[in-house]
C-alpha cells in the first residue's frame, strides 16, 4: 500500500479511536483497515497469565458473543505472541499474517489481517502498532477489557497489587525490565516498581508479611511511599527511612516488609542499592556466571530494630542482568518436598538466555516451572524482577528486525 493512503487509514483510526470506547475498537478496526485492503482483521489480546489469546469482539464475556481463544502453546498465534514476531499462516492460508501487538515492549496479544492485492505485511505491522496504543489507551477504563484478561477468578488483594504494578516490560536504548507474578489471581504481599528519570533507572522488589489484603495494604503502602519520597529526589537510604516511618505509621508494628531498593546509571553501568531485610540480588555475567551482590541488610521496613542501612554499589558491564526476586521462587517445593532452589533459578534463565528467547518469554516459561514444580499451585507468592545493561552496546529491542517488528532479544555480547 501506498504511504499516503496508509497514512490516511492511520489517522482516520486515530481520530475515531480519541471518542471510542475499548468495546468498539473491533469494529473500528475493522472498519478502517478494509478500506486500507487488510481483511478479516482480528484483534486477539492475552490473559494475565499469557497462557491464551483471547478475541477481543465488543460483545462482552457475558453475551455468549462467540469470540475465540486461542492457545499460547502449539499455535501459529502463540508463536507471533512469544516470540514477537510477524508470521505468515499455514498452508491454505498463505495470504493471513499474525502480527504481535504490543505497548512498546510489553507483549499485549497479537492482529490477524488477510492480505488482499496491493498490501503487505508491513501494512499490517503499522495498524498493530496503532492499535496497541489505543488498547492501552482505553483499558484503564473498561471493565470488559479487565475480565478479558482473566480466565480464573481474582481476589480482592490482587486486584490490589494489580492495579498498583507498572507494565510488566519495558525497554529502551538501555535497558530491558522484566517482571512476573505469581500466583496471578491470588497474589497478596509481593509488589514491583521501577521507572526512569534521565539516565537513572529505579528498580525495587518489596515482599509483606504474610499472603492475603493486609500483606497487600502494606505492599502498596510501601511502594507508594517509595515512589513518592523518590520523586522528590530523596536518596535510597533515606527513602528506606521514609518508608519504614510510613509503614509504622499505618500498621504499628502489626506487620513488615522486606524489600531491595536499587538505582542505575544508566550510563555509567553504576548500580547503587540498599537491602532491608531481603533476599541478595544476583547478577548474571556474561550469561553464564552467577553471584549474589552482598551488601549488609538493615531490618525489614517496620520492625524499627535501628540497623542503619548501607548503601552498596556495583560496577555493571554490558549485557549484565540483575535480578530481584521474592522467596516464593526459589522456596516452592514439590511433592517431595524439595524446593525449587536458587541454582535451578538462575540455571534456568541462564539456559534460555542462551536459546536467544526474549527476556519476558523467558520469565513467563520460568513461573510455569516454579508452579508445576510446586504441583500446580504456590502457596506463597512469587515474583522476579530482571533488567539487563546493554552499556554503549544500546538495546536490540529498538532496533527493527528484518521483518520490522519490534524484539525484546538482547544484542549479542
Amino acid at each position: 500500500m501506498d504511504a499516503q493512503r496508509m497514512l490516511k487509514v492511520l489517522t482516520a483510526l486515530l481520530a475515531d479511536g480519541h471518542f471510542a470506547g475499548f468495546d468498539q475498537l473491533p469494529d473500528l478496526i475493522a472498519r478502517h483497515t478494509e478500506t486500507a485492503g487488510l481483511c478479516k482483521v482480528r484483534l486477539y489480546l492475552t490473559d494475565l497469565r499469557e497462557q491464551v489469546l483471547r478475541e477481543v469482539t465488543g460483545r462482552g464475556l457475558d453475551a455468549g458473543d462467540g469470540g475465540e481463544t486461542l492457545a499460547v502453546e502449539g499455535t501459529l498465534a502463540g508463536r507471533a505472541f512469544t516470540t514477537v514476531r510477524s508470521l505468515r499462516g499455514a498452508d491454505g492460508e498463505k495470504d493471513r499474517w499474525w502480527v504481535p501487538v504490543l505497548d512498546g515492549t510489553e507483549r499485549l496479544g497479537v492482529l490477524r489481517a488477510d492480505l488482499a492485492a496491493g498490501t503487505s505485511v508491513e501494512d499490517v505491522q503499522v495498524v498493530a502498532s496503532l492499535v496497541g496504543m489505543l488498547v492501552v489507551s482505553k483499558r484503564p477504563s473498561s471493565d470488559a477489557a479487565a475480565r478479558l484478561s482473566r480466565i480464573e477468578v481474582m481476589n480482592v488483594a490482587a486486584e490490589l497489587q494489580w492495579n498498583l504494578m507498572p507494565p510488566r516490560s519495558f525497554a529502551n536504548q538501555d535497558v530491558v525490565i522484566s517482571a512476573v507474578m505469581e500466583p496471578a489471581y491470588e497474589v497478596g504481599g509481593d509488589a514491583f516498581d521501577y521507572a526512569i528519570a534521565g539516565d537513572q533507572v529505579h528498580l525495587a522488589v518489596f515482599d509483606a508479611m504474610g499472603h492475603n489484603s493486609h500483606a497487600g495494604l502494606a505492599a502498596n503502602l510501601a511502594v507508594s511511599a517509595c515512589r513518592n519520597h523518590r520523586r522528590q529526589g530523596t536518596d535510597l537510604v533515606a527513602t528506606g527511612e521514609a518508608v519504614e516511618q510510613t509503614v509504622v505509621d499505618h500498621f504499628d508494628h502489626d506487620t513488615y516488609v522486606t524489600a531491595v531498593m536499587a538505582d542505575l546509571n544508566a550510563t555509567t553501568g553504576v548500580l547503587s542499592w540498599i537491602n532491608r531485610g531481603h533476599l541478595p540480588p544476583v547478577l548474571i555475567r556474561g550469561g553464564r556466571w552467577t553471584t549474589p551482590l552482598t551488601c549488609p541488610p538493615a531490618h525489614p521496613l517496620g520492625t524499627e530494630l535501628g540497623l542503619t542501612a548501607t548503601l552498596c554499589r556495583e560496577q555493571l558491564e554490558p549485557g549484565d542482568r540483575l535480578i530481584l526476586y521474592t522467596d516464593g521462587v526459589t522456596e516452592a517445593r514439590d511433592a517431595r518436598g524439595q524446593q525449587f532452589g536458587l541454582h535451578q533459578f538462575t540455571d534456568f534463565l541462564i539456559r534460555h538466555h542462551a536459546d536467544g528467547l526474549p527476556v519476558p518469554e523467558t520469565l513467563r516459561r520460568l513461573m510455569r516451572a516454579v508452579v508445576d514444580h510446586h504441583g500446580g499451585r504456590l502457596q506463597d507468592d512469587a515474583t522476579v524482577v530482571v533488567l539487563e545493561w546493554h552499556g554503549p552496546s544500546r538495546n536490540a529491542a529498538m532496533r527493527p528486525t528484518g521483518d520490522r517488528t519490534p524484539t525484546l532479544d538482547s544484542p549479542p555480547h
